[in-house]
């Protein structure tokens, strides 16, 4: 009898060290581009949040997570898909953190995620056409939709005395789909745009640019633009004509990157990102300073939150199949449940596994509505003595 017990629990080992995997996940950001500066910090989170999980042991049964990233580019559609295909087909990835940009984040989606059905979850994607994008529940994002950002940034400026603006924009979905919304609320809250203007990436020269907003005027100048590419070259002609002495700079924009290149030139200015003011963000932040990265950098909370909630709804779910746990996805994001801040993935993953409920909050404090996008909050930035600083959070 005593045989028989012994060989029952070797069996009940062994099977439960067959339910064990390598779960490999994919990074699809802008590791080359126009945001190549924010890209590594991202990825840095989501790895962080990664690797928190494989070391704690208690994702399905003692499964490993192996991240795996890929090149968006940012801006190339092409190259953004063929990267999430060799993710996917190649590498076998259950699902990826990305895309970084809207417009490159929408093809990936529609060209071969869907099609495989890979659950994307994106930290930084935020056009508002997203939002009504039709997905088949494999589509979710940490940040908020751009047409929440235009409603905060008309708020700030106009509360800054600034009635009148001149707006320039990546001409991309993200660029235009932000500028847009902006026009939207400052004119609705009695603002003027005297004009809304697309710019180009990669041009060594934006003269032409700026003489056509200067000569619109405005009391300031938003760059809906990208920091590592056409908006800081319109910045930088903006201020050796003297065309501008104030900016406006919403979350493509805002960045160290930003300072490094204009320092006390933009004194003045303002602007604001997707970030969280709540006690979340100060605990990925010290997770993050420990792990060696600058977690203040855009987005980088929001990407470990992106990773974080992949991996707490396969444990939800009880598999690594994406057709099952996606449907958990909105559950471990919201309440009911107790609050899980970074650092406390393996308590979530105990408590999951027991039968009880979390509510994610991460460092992003993380609340998923309407078909799975972040409801949102910003930090408010300004430029003081060539540094950036934090204003506060609305």
């Amino acid at each position: 009898m005593k045989k028989l017990l012994l060989a029952t629990a070797a069996s009940a080992l062994i099977a439960g060290a067959a339910q064990a995997e390598e779960i490999k996940l994919g990074i699809s950001l802008g590791f080359t581009g126009p945001l190549e500066t924010m890209a590594g910090p991202m990825a840095l989170g989501a790895e962080l949040a990664m690797k928190e999980v494989s070391d704690s042991g208690l994702l399905l049964d003692g499964s490993t997570i192996v991240p795996v990233r890929s090149d968006s580019t940012c801006v190339d559609s092409a190259a953004a898909t063929a990267g999430v295909e060799r993710l996917i087909t190649t590498e076998k990835v259950k699902a990826i953190v990305g895309g970084m940009c809207s417009g490159e984040a929408t093809a990936s989606l529609q060209n071969v995620a869907m099609p495989n059905g890979i659950v994307m979850i994106s930290p930084s994607a935020t056009s508002p056409a997203l939002s009504s994008l039709e997905d088949n529940g494999l589509f979710f994002r940490t940040s908020p939709s751009d047409a929440r950002q235009g409603e905060v940034m008309a708020d700030i400026i106009l509360e800054k005395g600034i009635k009148s603006v001149a707006v320039t924009y990546t001409n991309n979905d993200y660029g235009k789909g932000l500028a847009d919304s902006f026009e939207a609320a400052f004119k609705a809250k009695g603002g003027t745009v005297t004009v809304n203007a697309a710019h180009d990436d990669g041009k060594a020269d934006y003269s032409a640019e700026v003489g056509a907003l200067a000569a619109a005027g405005g009391d300031a100048l938003v760059v809906a633009g990208y920091v590592d590419q056409g908006g800081s070259g319109i910045v930088r002609g903006a201020i050796d004509s003297g065309a501008f002495e104030t900016f406006v700079f919403p979350d493509g924009m805002v960045g160290s990157a930003l300072v490094e290149k204009f320092g006390a030139e933009i004194d003045g200015s303002f602007g604001q990102n997707p970030a969280s003011g709540d006690e979340g963000r100060d605990i990925f932040l010290k997770l993050a300073e420990a792990a060696g990265f600058d977690g203040t950098s855009a987005y980088s909370a929001e990407a470990y939150d992106a990773a974080a909630l992949m991996m707490l709804a396969m444990q939800a779910a009880g598999t690594s199949d994406a057709a099952v746990w996606k449907d958990k996805v909105m559950d471990v994001a919201n309440a009911p449940g107790e609050k899980i801040q970074p650092g406390e993935l393996a308590k979530a993953l105990e408590i999951i596994k027991a039968g009880g409920d979390v509510d994610y909050v991460g460092g992003a404090a993380v609340e998923l509505i309407g078909s799975g996008e972040s409801a949102g909050s910003f930090r408010e930035v300004a430029i003081e003595g060539g540094e950036l600083k934090v204003i506060g959070y609305r």
